[in-house]
């Protein structure tokens, strides 16, 4: 990838987390009111996640997103005070992984590998999330979620052969023949 895509990149997806974070404080009323020390674990995820731009080091972007996955759940809890749903929550730091490797895979130019990749953690996670969450009472049973988790799963399945195709085990050789 040469230097202007590369910086392109970083200007495109600087723009974007400038643009959600603008986003979500127009949405949600009083957001600077709230702002507390989660947001500390944000910033760290978010310090990493610059600097796997800056520097051109995509491997950045899985501790990137696992940080700040983390520290988005703090905030919310931390809002909420429902921190018993710690107890079903914890179920999304393998989905946080897969954000991170689907970002470095984009970042190194492999978009479907980034989908098939990053998508089976995503998608594990969301189907732990919502099974802990059924059981331990945070989540109704009767939502679209398992369609949409089930739609995901089917979907990764038939984009893997693209992905990864299966090579050709050579013959063994017969005696004599080389």
């Amino acid at each position: 990838m040469d230097r202007r895509s590369k910086s392109a990149i970083v200007v495109g997806s600087l723009l974007i987390v400038l643009g959600v974070f603008f986003l979500v404080t127009r949405v949600v009323p009083g957001f600077f009111d709230t702002l507390s020390w989660p947001f500390v674990v944000i910033g760290v995820g978010a310090i990493f996640m610059v600097v796997a731009l800056v520097t051109w080091t995509p491997g950045l972007a899985v501790p990137a997103c696992i940080i700040g996955g983390i520290g988005c759940l703090l905030y919310w809890m931390n809002l909420t005070g429902e921190w018993w749903r710690w107890s079903y929550s914890w179920a999304l730091i393998p989905g946080f992984v897969g954000v991170g490797v689907a970002i470095n895979e984009l970042l190194e130019g492999r978009p479907l590998k980034a989908l098939v990749e990053g998508g089976w953690p995503i998608l594990i996670s969301l189907l732990l999330y919502f099974l802990f969450g059924s059981f331990l009472g945070g989540i109704s049973w009767h939502g679209p979620w398992w369609a949409v988790v089930l739609i995901g799963i089917g979907a990764l399945i038939l984009l893997r052969p693209l992905v990864r195709p299966h090579a050709r085990v050579p013959a063994p050789k017969k005696e004599g023949e080389e």
